[in-house]
């Protein structure tokens, strides 16, 4: 953490600094714009599981509007400092492939495109940074999920620590080769990559084309100046917190190679005078022979998530605001730094989620009005990969399919974010069409719904659990799913109660139930389903200082029955459906 005295020194010129910064939100808005209209996979043009962004020249990231906040809050950084390690000269037209966990990537399924922004003078400017979810990754299953894999050898994934992919603005044949024969779908493997040049090429060209309207020193000095500005609101938000340190602790559930689960905890120590924050996440045990370990990118980057989430005001997510933050890594630590070969294949989502919620809950037990409860762990079926063979069109697919989402926890102010999806998502994915699913894949969805009395009650509610079900159509359907939260489920703060685990289930033909397992491998037969129920978040406050108006909203929208209005929250409703107050006031004093 660098903490480089008030940030009020410099006195920029309001109007323009409000300019730049609209202009490089919107340069990253059309690389997304792009890459969601252009990508060949669903888990691209469907769930936009992708991000962009804007690096600084000297590693610093500058913007990242519309992002997945696991994919960018750090490891840009990371990314290009180590493209400029291997590559120190740096040109025109020049592309890397990155999706090492070793080098500043999140995970091996997400591959990123960096592209240096060179000016005319042969000066590099800036990297534009492009990282997308991939539907297969070459791994040794067809998943980008390798849960149970013991290192990455067994995770099998294709691992390009910043290869060089382009020069000259053309493709590197070889490279390419080696990712179509090793990919399960190869044609949308180049489809999406090609969507990630376009988005990249339109980056460097908007870019370049701003440099040279304002003049780079003048683009420079807005770019500190913006720097500044989210800093200055960074300490705004901190000297807002109660001072103090806290800790808290969070389990994974048991995973091959982690047979007791994962215990995660962090200690937070906020400094409202000198507004800085720490974040300690030493304290935690060795990597594990599985491939939840999480890479330095999203082992810093989940506890921040859990920080900006509790923080009052706009806050940019920036290099500027991250100079009031310090996150405490060890080398070697499942929620650390990971060494080599220990696999990271699931570093996005689910311990990931487990750092968020340890740092919320932390910050819930400074003071009243603080942090947040536990989102609901994440992995269900809803979500998983699926693959097989489409008898319609003739070929294999692939793909990550987010049928329902949930799992937002309830906070100090509001109520949990319904289609959070997990903690490290923070409500940026799409929930996929039905319809668009069932036209691109064999498979039937034969229901969705919110599951009433899931959620985690509390003065402002956590999300409630959601349901699916879904199986194939006249062919076989593996899915393989890495599902949490069904031993250890989503926690409360401030007297708020759990949400519900996650439940997974399979309906034979003949309609018989049976459990399966939080990790999953499952082929389906035509006439079979999977049903799967997302965790629940939990709840913050007691459920008994909700206000019985929200209530009752929630029992008439059939989030909750009369019953649990009446156990739980404490409120009578009369037989015309509104609240008596008298009779939930004496109820609640009871």
């Amino acid at each position: 953490m660098t903490v480089t005295g008030p940030p009020e020194a410099r006195a920029p010129d309001p109007v323009e600094l409000a300019i730049v910064a609209s202009r490089l939100r919107a340069i990253v808005r059309k690389m997304s714009n792009t890459l969601y209209r252009t990508g060949r996979s669903g888990v691209l043009n469907t769930a936009r599981d992708f991000s962009c962004a804007i690096v600084t020249r000297d590693n610093r990231l500058l913007m990242a509007a519309d992002s997945l906040p696991i994919h960018v809050l750090s490891g840009p950084d990371l990314m290009t400092a180590a493209m400029q390690r291997f590559h120190p000269q740096l040109e025109a037209g020049d592309a890397f492939l990155h999706n090492s966990p070793y080098h500043g990537n999140s995970h091996p399924a997400d591959h990123s495109l960096l592209v240096p922004v060179v000016d005319a003078g042969g000066v590099h400017r800036f990297t534009v940074l492009v990282k997308a979810h991939q539907a297969d990754c070459g791994n040794a299953l067809p998943t980008t999920y390798m849960g149970a894999a013991a290192d990455v050898y067994a995770e099998g994934a294709l691992i390009f620590p910043v290869v060089q992919v382009q020069r000259g603005y053309e493709d590197i044949g070889d490279i390419i080769r080696m990712c179509e024969v090793r990919i399960r779908v190869p044609e949308q493997w180049r489809g999406d990559y090609l969507a990630m040049v376009g988005s990249a090429r339109i980056g460097e060209r908007e870019l370049l084309a701003l440099g040279a309207e304002l003049g780079y020193d003048r683009l420079d000095a807005r770019t500190e100046e913006y720097f500044d500005y989210s800093e200055r609101m960074a300490v705004e938000g901190i000297r807002r917190l109660p001072a103090g340190s806290a800790s808290a602790a969070t389990r994974h559930d048991p995973y091959p190679g982690a047979p007791d689960g994962i215990p995660v905890q962090a200690r937070v120590h906020v400094d409202p005078e000198q507004a800085t924050v720490a974040i300690d996440l030493r304290d935690n045990p060795d990597c594990y022979p599985c491939g939840l370990n999480l890479s330095e990118a999203c082992a810093r980057t989940a506890a921040m998530i859990g920080l900006f989430n509790s923080l009052d005001g706009e806050v940019p997510t920036n290099a500027g605001s991250f100079r009031r933050v310090r996150v405490e890594l060890r080398q070697g630590c499942v929620v650390g730094i990971p060494d080599h070969p220990h696999s990271a294949s699931v570093a996005t989502t689910n311990v990931a989620d487990r750092v968020t919620s340890a740092v919320q809950l932390a910050l819930s037990k400074l003071a009243e009005g603080h942090g947040m409860a536990e989102p609901g762990p994440f992995g269900a079926p809803a979500a998983a990969v699926i693959s097989g063979h489409d008898p319609r069109a003739g070929r294999p697919f692939v793909n990550q399919i987010f049928l329902v989402l949930s799992g937002g926890a309830g906070g100090p102010l509001n109520d949990g974010w319904l289609t959070l999806c997990h903690a490290g998502n923070g409500g940026m994915l799409f929930t996929d069409s039905i319809e668009v699913d069932e036209l691109s894949f064999p498979i039937l969805v034969r229901s969705q719904r919110l599951e009433p009395d899931t959620e985690g009650a509390g003065r402002h509610r956590g999300a409630p659990s959601v349901h699916a079900e879904y199986g194939p159509l006249g062919t076989q359907l593996r899915l393989i799913y890495a599902s949490d939260g069904h031993r250890n489920a989503a926690s409360g703060a401030r007297g708020g109660l759990p949400g519900s685990p996650s439940r997974q289930l399979r309906r034979a033909v003949d309609g018989a139930l049976h459990e399966l397992p939080g990790l999953g491998e499952v082929t389906l037969q035509d006439g079979e389903t999977v049903l799967s129920y997302t965790a629940a978040g939990g709840g913050y406050g007691a459920p008994r200082e909700r206000d019985p108006g929200k209530v009752r909203r929630d029992l008439v929208e059939g989030w909750i029955t009369a019953a649990r209005a009446r156990d739980v929250y404490g409120v009578v409703l009369r037989d015309d459906g509104s609240v008596d107050r008298d009779a939930t006031a004496r109820l609640r004093a009871t």
